[in-house]
């Protein structure tokens, strides 16, 4: 199997309102770096993954409307525990459809899986891994 990963960082913050997340309960700030691994059986007819171009221009976009917020104010997670392992399926899904509708260049729909990693500090990551159809 081969992959390309790609990597860029968002500061957000955000609190976990459960007695569950002890200090995190609280308001609270994270600069979370982030890669995104792509994955293929065999290489395209370029002999590469992805247009690495491509993959660092969706990523950013997917991480823009983030960077900076606060999310608890965000409609899309309104009562929504913004864990690290949630915001890694956030992005996967975001890059899942930017493969499926052509966002990723000519060869992101024969990709056959994503994995998105999010780290909090150098001690701590999440990640969320998955086919794509």
């Amino acid at each position: 199997m081969f992959s390309v990963e790609v990597r860029d960082r968002i500061m957000i913050g955000h609190s976990l309102p459960d007695p569950f997340f002890g200090p995190a309960r609280n308001m609270h700030g994270a600069t979370f770096i982030v890669d995104v691994a792509f994955f293929r059986e065999r290489l395209t007819r370029h002999n590469v993954v992805v247009d690495i171009g491509a993959a660092l221009e969706v990523l950013n976009r997917t991480l823009k409307p983030l960077n900076y917020q606060n999310l608890d104010a965000l409609p899309q997670f309104a009562g929504v525990l913004t864990t690290t392992e949630f915001l890694c399926k956030h992005i996967f899904d975001a890059m899942a459809q930017a493969a499926a509708s052509g966002a990723l260049g000519e060869d992101g729909a024969g990709l056959s899986r994503i994995k998105v990693t999010l780290h909090e500090t150098d001690l701590a990551r999440a990640s969320y891994e998955g086919a794509l159809a």
